[in-house]
């Protein structure tokens, strides 16, 4: 049985949090697919109406549902963001489905100067898919890879399409965020360009609908989630550097 990891809520004794940046109730990535969503269902209700007149109205029940699924998805709802300084949150709500050694993508063409570890977090379709940072810090570089397409809840998913994000941290130590397609998810939302600075827990992308986002660490970061655990992108706590 999964549960939210509550060993992640600040062991160390600063419950502070931080309010989150404002943004919209509805990710703006989803606005256009919402648009057309709206469009056909309505087109299809009123066809429906107008050729079997009382009957028709029973197509309304399955175009209610796409807009409600579709409403659901794209939700982007406000977060408390732990203020402990040492603490890295979850990019993405999730079940973890992973904790292991790693090297860092290839895509990146860099080599970290400690030995790293990652940590795999799987959404559902039923998840919220919006993406934070982990971890204040400047982006160094967005690279992405062309992959295939398997279920993101398998091992070789690692080899799916995806988009990553490497990160310097203020004091100076390298991390990275992947975010990967899974077998529905076909089209990632990366706004984060090299150069910018970001704060723990501050929105960066969306991967529409159904995939997993990897997080790279230093092995000597301290690891508080374990597989099975749910996450909550930007409020729980996944390790501490």
């Amino acid at each position: 049985m999964t549960t939210i990891s509550t060993a992640a809520v600040a062991p160390s004794g600063d419950s502070r949090t931080i309010p989150d940046q404002p943004s919209p109730i509805i990710a703006r990535e989803g606005w256009v697919i919402l648009v057309i969503v709206f469009l056909l269902a309505g087109g299809l209700t009123w066809l429906s109406v107008w050729q079997f007149q009382a009957l028709g109205w029973i197509a309304a029940v399955p175009a209610a549902l796409l807009i409600l699924f579709c409403l659901w998805f794209f939700r982007n709802p406000q977060r408390m963001i732990p203020a402990d300084p040492s603490a890295m949150v979850a990019p993405a709500d999730g079940v973890v489905i992973a904790v292991e050694p790693a090297e860092l993508p290839d895509e990146l063409a860099t080599t970290a100067s400690e030995p790293m570890q990652r940590i795999v977090i799987f959404l559902n379709v039923f998840n919220v898919h919006v993406n934070r940072v982990p971890f204040a810090g400047t982006i160094l570089k967005v690279a992405r890879k062309a992959g295939g397409f398997a279920h993101a809840g398998r091992p070789e998913a690692q080899h799916n399409q995806r988009c990553t994000l490497a990160m310097k941290t203020k004091d100076g130590r390298l991390l990275a965020i992947s975010q990967v397609t899974g077998l529905i998810a076909r089209r990632i939302v990366c706004h984060a360009q090299a150069g910018e600075q970001y704060e723990k827990g501050q929105r960066f992308g969306l991967i529409r609908f159904g995939s997993r986002t990897d997080i790279y660490l230093p092995a000597s970061a301290l690891v508080t989630v374990k597989p099975g655990d749910k996450t909550l992108g930007g409020t729980t706590i996944i390790a501490r550097l």
